[in-house]
C-alpha cells in the first residue's frame, strides 16, 4: 500500500470507455508525472483524485481512506490549474487567504501563513496587487501559494505551466522541483511535455489511448522504454526508430541494418539476449546521442561500431550538432559536437553505441532486446 492507491480504477462516459483498469501506487513525499498525448486519460484521472469525476470501477485511497464518494472538500488535496483560477478583483493577499476564510481559519493564523507562503514562493512584494497587474509567473505562483496553505496529504497539478513561455516554463519548472525538495509533499502532476516529465518527477506514468504504458524512474523511461510509444515519445529529439533484422555475430546477437548508400552493417549488441531470434525483423531504437562523431563516442562502452553514412541535413544547437543520415530507409539523427566538420552530402563516420540500442517486435510493439 502506497500513500495514494488507485486501485483497478476506470472511467466510462456512457458506452466509451476513457480510462482501462489503472494501478498506480504513489509513495508518500513522491513526485509523479503522469504525461502522454491530449486525450490519453491523464486529466481524466487527475480529476478522479480531486473527486471532480467520480470512478466508474475500483478505488482511489488516500493516507488510507477510499476517496470513493468522498466530495472534493473533504478529500485534504489541493489543486492548481492550468488557468490559474484566481478571483481577478481580489488582491494576491485575499486570493492566498480566501480558503482559509471558507474554513473558518483565525485572522491571525490567516496572516501568518500568507507571509510564510509568501516567503517561500517569493512573491511578498505581491501581496497588495490584483491578478490582473501580475505576469503569468506571478499568477502561477499565487495559485502554488493558495495551495500551500491548506497543508494537503496530495497536491494535485493540471498542466500548470502550459500558459507560459518557454523561458518562463523552465524556471517554473526550477522553482517546482526546488519546493518539493523543501516541502517533501506528495505530488500528482500532468503534463504532455516530455521534458516537464523527465526533469521534475520521482517516477514519470506514461499513458496512452486510457493505458498505463509503462511506469518507472525518468532514467528507466528514458533507457529501456517498454513499447514502441514509450521510446517516440520521451526525449526531445526523440529515439530513432528504423526497420534492422536480428542476426548472429560470433554467436551473439546483432542488428543488421541497411545505409544510406545501399551498403549494409552488423552491430553486435553488447551483454544483450538475443538468441534463438536469428532473422527475425525488429524495429531498432537508438538515442541521438547514442550516435556520435567516433571522437565523441563513449570510451566505456564495449560495443561501439563505426559506419559510414552520408549526411542528409545538419542542424546546429549550440553547443551541438543535430545531423541527420539514413539507416534503414529512415532519417535517423545523430549528436555531433557543435565543432565537428561536417556538412550535408558528404559521407561521414558514425559511432552507434550498441549498449545504448533496444529493439522492438514492429507488429506488437513491445520491446524485446
Amino acid at each position: 500500500m502506497g500513500f495514494l492507491d488507485i486501485d483497478r480504477v476506470t472511467k466510462s462516459f456512457g458506452g466509451l470507455k476513457v480510462l482501462h483498469e489503472t494501478d498506480i501506487s504513489v509513495e508518500e513525499g513522491e513526485f509523479l508525472v503522469l504525461v502522454g498525448p491530449s486525450g490519453c486519460g491523464k486529466s481524466t484521472l487527475l480529476n478522479m483524485i480531486a473527486g471532480l469525476e467520480e470512478v466508474s470501477s475500483g478505488q482511489i485511497v488516500i493516507n488510507g481512506r477510499s476517496m470513493n464518494g468522498v466530495k472534493p472538500a473533504d478529500r485534504n488535496i489541493a489543486m492548481v490549474f492550468q488557468s490559474y483560477a484566481l478571483y481577478p478583483n481580489m488582491t494576491v493577499r485575499g486570493n492566498i487567504s480566501f480558503g482559509m476564510e471558507m474554513h473558518g481559519i483565525p485572522k491571525k493564523e490567516r496572516e501568518k501563513k500568507i507571509a510564510e507562503v509568501a516567503e517561500l514562493l517569493q512573491i511578498s512584494q505581491l501581496l497588495d496587487r490584483k491578478p490582473g497587474q501580475l505576469s503569468g509567473g506571478q499568477r502561477q505562483r499565487v495559485a502554488m501559494g493558495r495551495a500551500l496553505t491548506r497543508d494537503p496529504d496530495v497536491f494535485l497539478f493540471d498542466e500548470p505551466l502550459s500558459n507560459l513561455d518557454a523561458k518562463l516554463r523552465v524556471d517554473m519548472r526550477t522553482e517546482i522541483k526546488k519546493l518539493h525538495q523543501k516541502l517533501g509533499t506528495t505530488i500528482v502532476y500532468v503534463t504532455h511535455d516530455q521534458i516537464e516529465a523527465l526533469t521534475l518527477s520521482t517516477r514519470i506514468a506514461v499513458m496512452y489511448g486510457g493505458y498505463v504504458q509503462q511506469i518507472g524512474t525518468p532514467q528507466e523511461i528514458y533507457d529501456n522504454p517498454a513499447n514502441l510509444f514509450v521510446a517516440g515519445f520521451m526525449g526531445s529529439p526523440s529515439m530513432n526508430l528504423f526497420p534492422a533484422r536480428i542476426v548472429s555475430a560470433n554467436g551473439a546477437p546483432a542488428a543488421e541494418i541497411s545505409l544510406s548508400d545501399g551498403r549494409s552493417a552488423v552491430l553486435p549488441f553488447a551483454g544483450r539476449d538475443g538468441t534463438g531470434e536469428e532473422g527475425r525483423e525488429i524495429t531498432l531504437g537508438i538515442r541521438p546521442e547514442a550516435i556520435t562523431e567516433p571522437d565523441g563516442a563513449d570510451r566505456k562502452s564495449r560495443a561501439v561500431h563505426v559506419v559510414d553514412s552520408r549526411v542528409e541535413i545538419t542542424e546546429p544547437a549550440g553547443s551541438d550538432i543535430f545531423v541527420v543520415t539514413q539507416m534503414g530507409g529512415k532519417d535517423v539523427t545523430a549528436r555531433f559536437s557543435a565543432d565537428v566538420p561536417v556538412k550535408p552530402g558528404e559521407d561521414f563516420q558514425f559511432a552507434i553505441n550498441m549498449e545504448k540500442a533496444v529493439a522492438f517486435d514492429p507488429k506488437t510493439e513491445a520491446r524485446i532486446i
